[in-house]
């Protein structure tokens, strides 16, 4: 690592001596010598650069950080210039919480580079570094894992004595969970028609911390295609695109992809197209952006498929628009003769359409000449076209041609010609429309004076597989030459065509068809009327039908020879396979013995005497796949897999079969399991399938344990800080070369057992991870030929329980292997470890305290007995029990021993709290700002330590105080509304009214107030309820509630006065009008809370028109004439008095700022407001 460290210290050493001779160059003769001393210096340097060839050295890596996923791949690229030689490259780690602590990875030049934490994955390629040059290196790993998670360097040690560059470069890489998920919405399964249209939904989301983008391919995947066809795609900028093979769709608007909501993706597609038919889904693709701003895809996932069947509609042809004419010169022929079936097809207005044409004969098709112009022949006629007697063309744009030379008998019957429309796609892909016929042509073939004919010595031929396959076709009545053609088809169809074998001709010329071209086929004419037909080496595959067409030939007045007559016979042959001839059985006498006993299993072969590969299997009870023990080839070579010591193996051939006995020589449990064997026939150099035998279980069983143990003493009890010691003694084992090997546990608290410490079967001891005794070692083991004392020194508290000793057995099988004997046995012995009294106390005093809301708590924890003792330390634990029922004691916080504090949980409080220790008896705990969740139980427990023995701190006592009942009350309400019942007598003459709401006193100066009006009408009725007109909200939000006609304007002209104007008063504004005031406050937890709600007094108008206003009746009223003169008077003088008031308290800031003529208050205009539903306010509930 030095490279890393001193290589820019010598190229800075090379930058000063190069400026200090440029600059040294103008100086005088004793700074000349200087300069020379240093030119001559720099030149010795160059001089050795240059003669070393070296350059600076430069490693890069990608740059970071990068984010990959776990169980996905993960490349880094490294290069490295300034090499005079092949690079060397090193992959190291640093894990995050120890970043200068190095973990070798892999490296290129020593296979055994990498530590612990790596080499397995490194051995079995799952991390791997590649070398792409002679300066680049590719460091690749198959599977993350999160412990991958870490800072990854790349390192290339220098190879020279001089370190000039950069010789390593680090990334940073992070490991993330795949959160990508994605599911199909649709049907398994879709079966639609040509031309539907169709739509699939698929979910898709990811819930990555990082910034990822999502990119989603819809698939089509048709039966047989080796890979998937992408229909459509939105990539990660939301971008479009169409596959190749939907292009055209997706521009024709028949194909597209829509995104729905957040993570819905829809894929349209309208006139399907019989070509759809497949398995189609989704694939989504989470994208990052690396730092080199390219992207990345870290993920992807399918969803599931849905098999889709797209069904052909026929194309109809409108009726009378198409003529099929079906027309011979000759419709009686004799033997010998050709027939020639011409068919004209007639279209009318279509003649863009394509067409299928085929000839039939008494429903048999013959041939067919596709839209394309391709001729297909019929099953039946196979073989007479491939022999030139059947020719089918197209002679013109409607004229096909259909010839049979020389006919037959069997070729008397009804002809006729069918045609079908054909409808392209524009992709090559046809679609077939509704038929039409012609109209039926008879034909009548006379035979003629020839006598030919042909039979098949037999009809029904059986052969076995590997026999040699004979056939004889006998002819009689012949005059002429003779030729015959042999033909076969496979019998697991019958639509397949006939396929030669082999043709004799008339001048004896035998010609082998194409597939038996390389099989031992030959044709022979052993008598006059007799031909054979000889297949050796038969397989199952040529079972099916063989004809035999024996033809007559004469010679014409040119010389040329003609075929006058022809006869076929046919034969059915089927052939026995191998397998069904072959029969192995496994069987066995001794199927459970004991351990080192002898058994034999014995396979027997029935069977034709073939050579056969034997094979014997073997698998264990704990093994997934069966394990090859031996395999006896066809030549009899044996060859062994394995350990052959525990086997031996003989056979014994009889006339019917042969048997195969494996001999297991002291079994033991290596060869208990589940035996087989396996033949194969060995045929035409290859191997046939192989025929298993059952299946035989085979058991052995290993000897019952007598072991039996005791501890003594049973229990026992001792002070602490002594020695305890506890013997567990072997009285009885299964063998004398039994071992023992011995576990001493420990019941922990919670019910499970903790290891003390275990002796192998060899003796070797291993110290347990019990807390407390692991780490101290006060135990000790010796052991005797039957018996294990364990001694545990300076017991303690903690050492008290229930100890168990548990010893297994051991014992060797007959291949020396050991082995235990289970279930192993037990004993039990208690200890109870006493400590001595201590005056360590907490003080036990119930407390009381009572505070505000919003004001300082402090709690005290007082030692009043053991504090002043400086051996001592001490650990305390503060706890709160919330004051509902059903709340939990959680801990606030906890001081260590050691002086350091921990606040465990995420209790709410845990930002204010502070904790101190003012004297050596006490200790406090505080917080600022009292909640009222703050409420509840406080106790504090307090573990005194000492040091023991051994120099470690150990608890000594524990002791917990008393409650303190913490009650934190909210502040008292103070909210009061004036209260003071007026009345007004009004006219419809353009007039305006306030309602105020002055609030005298408030709970808090912090708090927030919400005012709402209402208003009633006068009558007192019991429907006339109180409706909400207006409200300001504590948020500063206003709501007019009525519907509209009411003009209001609002108005608070102080922070305790709000106004509310109605301004042109209507009759309708008569009514009793008051407002109510809630008071909201915020919690020292920053949570809203209404604290208080009062109300107005009743504000009683009356609105008259004008002219007929009518006297007010009340308390406040004078009776008489005088009030009836006068009250008119003095209510107009008060109504004037209001409105001057009112308006020049509008006119004043208006006045003052002239800008704000939309202000959200009200000012010389009124606000424009809009009627709100009452019950789609928020609440208060809502508003915080």
């Amino acid at each position: 690592m030095t490279s890393r460290r001193i290589h820019g210290q010598t190229r800075g050493v090379c930058a000063v001596s190069r400026v200090s001779f440029v600059d040294q160059v103008q100086m005088d003769g004793t700074r000349c010598v200087q300069v020379q001393m240093w030119a001559s210096a720099l030149l010795l340097v160059l001089s050795q650069l240059v003669q070393r060839g070296q350059t600076e050295v430069l490693v890069q890596v990608q740059p970071g950080p990068i984010y990959r996923v776990i169980d996905h791949p993960l490349s880094i690229s490294c290069n490295a210039s300034g090499f005079a030689r092949e690079a060397d490259f090193q992959f190291l780690f640093f894990k995050p919480n120890k970043p200068d602590r190095e973990i070798n990875v892999i490296s290129t030049k020593d296979p055994d580079f990498a530590y612990s934490m790596f080499a397995q994955r490194v051995n079995n390629k799952d991390i791997t570094l590649e070398r792409l040059s002679a300066t680049s290196a590719l460091f690749h790993i198959t599977k993350l894992q999160d412990s991958d998670n870490g800072v990854y360097e790349c390192h290339s040690p220098s190879q020279d004595d001089v370190y000039f560059g950069t010789y390593s470069a680090k990334i940073t890489v992070k490991v993330m969970e795949n959160t990508l998920t994605i599911s199909s919405m649709n049907l398994a399964s879709m079966t639609l028609s040509e031309g539907d249209a169709l739509s699939l939904q698929c979910l898709a989301s990811s819930n990555t911390v990082q910034h990822t983008h999502l990119s989603l391919t819809w698939y089509l995947q048709g039966h047989g295609e080796a890979s998937p066809t992408p229909i459509i795609s939105l990539n990660r900028d939301l971008m479009v695109s169409p596959g190749v093979r939907f292009e055209g769709r997706y521009q024709a608007g028949l194909v597209g992809l829509e995104k729905v909501g957040e993570a819905t993706y829809r894929l349209r597609m309208a006139q399907l197209q019989v070509s759809d038919t497949g398995s189609i889904y989704c694939q989504a693709q989470e994208w990052i952006q690396e730092p080199d701003r390219s992207w990345y895809a870290i993920t992807q996932k399918n969803a599931e498929k849905t098999a889709l069947e797209v069904k052909a509609k026929e194309v109809t042809t409108t009726q009378g628009s198409v003529a099929v004419h079906v027309s011979t010169p000759q419709t009686e022929l004799q033997e010998g003769e050709e027939l020639a079936l011409r068919c004209r097809v007639e279209v009318q207005g279509q003649a863009a359409h394509f067409f299928s044409l085929s000839w039939s004969r008494d429903g048999v098709e013959l041939a067919r000449i596709g839209p394309t112009g391709v001729l297909t022949i019929g099953p039946e006629y196979h073989g007479r076209q491939s022999g030139g007697e059947l020719r089918a063309t197209r002679t013109g744009e409607r004229e096909h041609l259909l010839t049979l030379r020389p006919v037959r008998a069997q070729d008397q019957g009804s002809y006729l010609c069918r045609v079908w429309a054909e409808k392209e796609d524009g992709s090559g892909v046809f679609t077939k429309g509704a038929s039409q016929d012609s109209s039926v042509q008879p034909i009548t073939i006379s035979a003629t004076q020839s006598g030919l004919s042909v039979a098949m010595v037999t009809n029904d031929e059986s052969v076995n597989e590997g026999d040699r396959l004979q056939l004889i076709c006998r002819v009689t009545g012949f005059k002429g030459r003779l030729s015959v053609s042999w033909q076969h088809r496979s019998t697991t169809t019958t639509t397949n065509p006939f396929t030669d074998v082999i043709t004799l001709s008339q001048e004896g010329v035998m010609q082998t068809g194409v597939e038996f071209g390389q099989r031992g086929v030959s044709a022979l004419r052993p008598t006059q009327s007799d031909f054979t037909l000889q297949l050796s080496d038969v397989t199952p595959g040529d079972a099916g039908l063989y004809q035999c067409t024996v033809s007559e030939w004469t010679t014409e007045t040119n010389g040329n020879a003609k075929k006058t007559h022809s006869q076929s016979q046919q034969c059915t042959v089927s052939v026995t396979p191998i397998e069904a001839m072959l029969k192995v059985k496994l069987y066995s006498r001794d199927m459970s013995v004991a351990e080192g006993s002898s058994a034999e299993l014995q396979c027997l072969v029935r069977g034709p005497r073939l050579p056969v590969t034997l094979t014997w299997s073997h698998q264990h009870a704990d093994e997934s796949f069966p394990d090859t023990i031996l395999k006896v080839a066809h030549n009899n070579d044996i060859t062994w897999r394995g350990d052959k010591s525990s086997y031996q193996l003989r056979t014994e051939t009889k006339s019917d079969s042969v048997l195969y006995v494996l001999r297991i020589e002291a079994a033991s449990q290596r060869e208990a399991g589940r035996y087989q064997c396996l033949i194969s026939a060995f045929l035409q150099k290859t191997h046939r399938k192989q025929l298993p035998s059952n299946v035989l279980g085979f058991n052995v069983q290993r000897p019952v344990s007598k072991l039996s143990l005791a501890v003594t003493p049973a229990s026992q009890e001792h002070p602490v800080n002594t020695d305890v010691q506890m013997t567990c003694s072997a009285l009885g084992v299964t063998s004398e070369s039994s071992r023992l090997a011995v576990t001493w546990l420990v019941e922990a608290t919670a019910g499970t057992n903790q290891t003390l410490l275990s002796s192998d079967r060899d003796g070797v001891v291993t110290l347990g991870t019990s807390e407390g005794m692991g780490s101290r070692q006060p135990i000790s083991m010796q052991r005797g030929k039957m018996g294990f004392e364990l001694t545990i020194r300076q017991a303690r508290i903690g050492d008290s329980g229930r100890y168990h000793c548990v010893v297994t057995e051991w014992l060797q099988d007959p291949h020396n292997r050991w082995y235990e004997l289970v279930p192993p046995s037990s004993a039990v012995t208690e200890l109870l470890v006493k400590e001595t009294e201590s005056d360590f106390r907490v003080d036990q005093n119930d407390l009381q305290l009572q505070v505000r809301e919003g004001q300082d708590v402090e709690l005290t924890c007082t030692l009043t007995s053991g504090a002043s003792d400086p051996v001592h330390l001490y650990a305390l634990t503060w706890f709160h029990t919330g004051a509902l029922p059903s709340a939990a004691r959680v801990p606030l916080v906890v001081l260590e021993r050691s002086g350091a504090l921990r606040y465990p949980g995420n209790h709410q409080r845990t930002r204010a709290l502070h904790f101190s220790r003012p004297s050596e008896s006490s200790f406090r705990l505080g917080w600022r700002r009292a909640a009222e969740e703050d409420s509840g139980a406080y106790a504090c427990q307090v573990e005194q330590y000492q040091l023991n023995t051994k120099g470690g701190w150990e608890i000594r006592a524990s002791d917990t105080s008393g409650t303190t009942n913490l009650t934190v009350q909210r502040p008292e309400s103070n909210l009061q509304v004036l209260k003071q019942d007026r009345h007004l007598n009004l006219t419809t003459k353009p007039t305006d009214f306030d309602i105020s709401c002055n609030i005298t006193s408030r709970t808090s100066q912090t708090s927030e107030m919400q005012v709402t009006w209402f208003w009633r009408q006068a009558t007192g009725g019991e429907g006339d309820a109180a409706l909400p007109i207006f409200r300001a909200h504590r948020n500063f939000t206003l709501h007019d509630l009525e519907t509209p006609g009411r003009h209001l304007s609002f108005g608070r002209p102080s922070p305790s006065l709000y106004a509310l104007a109605v301004t042109t008063a209507a009759q309708s504004d008569s009514g009793v009008y008051h407002c109510e005031v809630e008071e909201w406050l915020q919690s020292p937890s920053l949570t809203w809370r209404r604290v208080a709600q009062d109300r107005s007094g009743d504000l009683t108008v009356s609105v008259h028109a004008e002219g007929a206003v009518q006297p007010v009746s009340g308390p406040e009223c004078l009776s008489g004439t005088i009030l009836g003169v006068l009250l008119p008077v003095l209510c107009v003088l008060a109504l004037v008095v209001v409105v001057l008031a009112w308006r020049l308290k509008k006119g004043q800031p208006q006045s003052r700022n002239k800008k704000q003529a939309n202000s959200l208050w009200a000012e010389e205009k009124p606000l424009k407001l809009q009627t709100v539903d009452l019950d789609c306010l928020p609440g208060p509930e809502d508003l915080d």
